[in-house]
């Protein structure tokens, strides 16, 4: 009978044995298979993220890829925290710079050894570096400004490579604000109501994209920003300009606590894609959606500086927008398995015609030397950069939320009329210090 409870007793410990090295973070898995969970931000690549994965599957029948989407309109941040606190941990997963890299230092897999370190472009991977250490494979490179339709400039007799400084940019909207209102484009463009949409609702559009635009001619990097113990806002009037700007061209100039309500989808699905309106504050990441709108207005679109009076005024912010990072915590071999996707991705020829073709990403790596980006907006954005037009995306380094929940919010405030712009200036700087 002893001899029998110290076989069973064996038996058991071997099936928790087994238990324990079949599972981690993938979820279970037989032993044969590894299952890899992707919880990832960029919806505009959501639909050709799943085909790249299914390629890859093809390729190793082993190796089960899970893919997630939060974004858009919804709060990625706090999304995977929820994630990880759900204790149903993602293998793959998003962060941005040096202040994520903090935050989740505890989650982070080094990724030093990875082919594609070494091919990394000058400056691509510092966000995601700490201690000689990178932690994270930059997704792409990006850039935004004022994205403007060519042929509505073009019908308002605007040159728009006369735009160079913020005194053009404003005439030239003034122009077009005029013959929106007397009717001038109405027959070529019968849904055009405005020249901007600002999706103020979007705290991430005013309070990192937007304040980036002042922030990063006051920081040199996003370390630098990460650093710093206090804002100097030294650029605040430059920021109000245009801020005001888009609100006071925009359907709500009388109204303008209606913008907290303008999201990215009424902003560019229902804004910029059907002609509603000429200009938007966004990025080449658009393109993919308005070519599923429109084909023709996605080819006719181009990008306006966003000019900061007193500073850099003809050019945009141009930057790493996130990285992909592995979960320390799983188990080696579906560690693995993420990090050989993450490098098929972004190093195979199948993986690079994603990149550039199906996801319209400009490459952070080299050996894209054959495949230069084909869309409006990429070739806009690789035009900026290769003319040094550029500043640095600096809001990664902002304190954790102080973008989005503090100076977004207050931005929202002022629209509101609930703020003066001195009250968003003083809250933001105060909370920044404390946020440190």
């Amino acid at each position: 009978m002893l001899k029998t409870k110290k076989v069973i007793s064996l038996l058991v410990m071997l099936i928790f044995t087994v238990v324990l090295v079949l599972t981690g973070c993938g979820g279970n898995k037989k032993a044969s298979n590894v299952e890899v969970n992707i919880f990832q931000f960029k919806v505009e690549i959501a639909k050709e993220l799943e085909s790249a994965i299914n390629d890859y599957m093809k390729e190793h029948p082993n190796v089960k890829i899970n893919l997630q989407t939060v974004g858009g309109g919804d709060d990625y941040g706090a999304a995977l925290k929820a994630k990880f606190q759900s204790g149903s941990e993602p293998t793959i997963f998003n962060i941005g710079g040096p202040q994520d890299v903090e935050d989740w230092m505890s989650k982070l897999e080094d990724l030093s050894n990875e082919p594609w370190v070494d091919l990394a472009l000058d400056g691509m991977l510092s966000g995601a570096t700490s201690e000689g250490k990178v932690y994270a494979l930059p997704f792409n490179i990006e850039g935004y400004g004022f994205i403007y339709n060519k042929e509505i400039f073009e019908a308002a007799g605007i040159d728009a490579a006369k735009i160079k400084d913020f005194n053009s940019l404003e005439a030239a909207v003034k122009t077009l604000d005029e013959k929106i209102k007397n009717g001038e484009l109405k027959g070529q463009f019968p849904n055009l109501e405005a020249v901007f949409s600002y999706a103020a609702k979007e705290t991430w559009v005013t309070g990192l994209h937007t304040s980036n635009a002042a922030f990063g001619q006051e920081f040199s990097n996003s370390i630098e920003t990460f650093n710093a113990k206090e804002v100097e806002f030294k650029n605040s009037e430059a920021l109000k300009k245009i801020i005001d700007l888009q609100a006071d061209y925009s359907l709500y100039k009388n109204g303008k606590q209606k913008l907290n309500a303008v999201d990215y989808s009424t902003q560019v699905d229902q804004g910029i894609a059907v002609e509603r309106v000429a200009i938007i504050q966004q990025g080449n990441w658009v393109y993919n959606g308005v070519k599923e709108i429109d084909e023709n207005v996605a080819e006719n679109l181009d990008i306006l500086p966003m000019p900061i009076v007193g500073g850099k005024e003809d050019c945009i912010p141009v930057g790493v927008p996130m990285h992909w990072a592995v979960n320390k915590n799983c188990d080696e071999e579906v560690k693995a398995a993420a990090k050989d996707f993450l490098n098929w991705l972004y190093t195979s020829e199948k993986g690079k015609d994603y990149i550039v073709n199906k996801f319209y990403f400009i490459p952070p790596l080299k050996g894209y030397e054959k495949l230069s980006p084909q869309d409006s907006l990429g070739i806009a954005i690789k035009r900026y950069a290769e003319a040094g037009k550029t500043t640095p995306w600096v809001f990664m380094g902002y304190p954790t939320g102080w973008g989005q929940d503090v100076l977004g919010a207050n931005i929202q405030k002022y629209y509101a009329g609930e703020y003066t712009w001195e009250e968003v200036v003083k809250d933001s700087q105060e909370q920044w210090e404390k946020m440190r």
